[in-house]
């Protein structure tokens, strides 16, 4: 029984893993408000390393519509602004020598279903993973059988692996309504 729940166990921090990048993912897709995460996967050339933009600068969003980031040195906004552009975020930053302003286009509603298929294949991902996690448990349990596990306590612990993945599946899910609403919400 022991070693059941280490498989037991193992799953279910797998299939949170899972969640947790799906969760991720989806916050980096914009809804058309202007948030700084948004900005999280920019690296910037710094010094010759590529760094980070939230280790260079701050980015904050006076309002709905705009980004502000300021740069701990003001050397570096033109590579602050070079990877803006360079990113597949759409934005188009302007400087005004001191910091680096995006002004947020509102979302077309073309665009809006082009990032919730985005969202949707993010949480696909994350079921696949689920699945993996589920399919890694249940061989591990079944070979179980011949160190002298009882049938029973076998298919025990695999329906408790198909309940962990159905309650994680049910949390991806809900990420996605959640998400698909945001973006949708003119």
């Amino acid at each position: 029984m022991e070693e059941i729940q280490m498989y037991l166990d193992d799953a279910a921090e797998k299939m949170e893993g899972a969640v947790q990048h799906v969760a991720s993912e989806i916050t980096k897709i914009r809804a058309g408000k202007a948030m700084p995460n948004m900005l999280d996967g920019i690296k910037v050339e710094y010094y010759g390393t590529l760094t980070p933009l939230n280790q260079v600068s701050s980015v904050t969003s006076p309002d709905a519509r705009t980004l502000m980031i300021k740069p701990f040195e003001k050397s570096i906004i033109q590579d602050i602004e070079r990877a803006i552009i360079n990113s597949d975020l759409g934005l188009n930053p302007q400087n005004d020598g001191e910091q680096v302003i995006i002004n947020v286009p509102a979302l077309t509603e073309e665009r809006r279903r082009e990032l919730v298929k985005q969202t949707k294949v993010e949480g696909e991902k994350g079921k696949i993973s689920l699945r993996n996690a589920r399919h890694e448990s249940i061989q591990g349990i079944k070979a179980l059988k011949e160190e002298g596990v009882s049938e029973d306590d076998i298919k025990w612990g695999e329906e408790e692996v198909q309940l962990t993945l159905n309650k994680n599946s049910k949390q991806i899910d809900e990420l996605l309504a959640r998400k698909e609403e945001e973006i949708m919400t003119v």
